[in-house]
């Protein structure tokens, strides 16, 4: 069962310092098993918490998980307002736990979108947890690649910044200080990255399963990094 078996980094021969996760297949997991749609995102949630515990384990300093994006909004209401209180529900129940392992929470996305109360129950789980010195968890909600770009370039002209190099940009995205990430995995059988870390995976090596996300258990996870461990990482050199 997941979080049963041992893991040990020396298990690894190449250990990613980020890895990062589009957590695809919940809705064609449950449509599957004639559940509705929120159902799989609720299983999915667990898988979720799963896996933090697995890369908890494993060493990884910093694990990206794509929660809900920017486009995500334009889904069914209904739906939407499932998956979110889900999520909600999942982040704030989780907080002891994390504070009990020593990881830390970063929320990445524009907040904007929720409503006050939301807003400010996800920015105190951060304040909550931002002294921790283990694994760097990160949520991306209500994240768009394209606008964090954006929004790092306003900033800059904001700021009256004339120089501007790739660090200036860095250091505004909502990843500031954190290392890009190594691997990228997505699950659900797509092809694609869907506006996810555009910035930060120009290097990454990135993995495809077409495994569904509730399903993606240690035993899969185990092999994206064992893949990552046998590529040659050369960056253009």
């Amino acid at each position: 069962m997941f979080g049963k078996k041992k893991i040990k980094s020396t298990d690894i021969k190449v250990l990613p310092r980020h890895v990062a996760i589009i957590m695809d297949g919940n809705g064609r997991w449950a449509t599957r098993r004639a559940m509705p749609r929120t159902a799989g995102h609720k299983v999915g949630s667990e898988n979720f918490v799963k896996t933090v515990d697995a890369c908890d384990r494993l060493g990884i300093e910093c694990l990206t998980v794509y929660a809900f994006s920017t486009e995500n909004w334009q889904r069914d209401a209904e739906e939407v307002e499932g998956i979110l209180k889900i999520m909600h529900a999942y982040i704030i129940k989780y907080v002891p736990e994390l504070m009990k392992k020593n990881i830390r929470l970063r929320i990445l996305g524009d907040l904007s979108y929720f409503d006050e109360k939301s807003r400010a129950a996800l920015i105190e789980s951060q304040h909550k947890l931002e002294n921790n010195t283990g694994l760097t968890l990160c949520i991306a909600l209500s994240y768009g690649g394209r606008n964090e770009i954006k929004q790092a370039v306003e900033a800059l002209i904001k700021e009256g910044v004339t120089e501007i190099d790739e660090q200036a940009i860095s250091d505004r995205l909502y990843t500031a200080h954190l290392p890009d990430p190594d691997l990228v995995i997505r699950t659900g059988g797509e092809k694609r990255i869907s506006n996810f870390l555009l910035w930060q995976s120009a290097y990454a090596e990135y993995y495809f399963s077409d495994t569904l996300w509730p399903d993606f258990d240690e035993s899969k996870l185990l092999e994206a990094i064992e893949e990552f461990g046998r590529r040659k990482r050369r960056f253009g050199k």
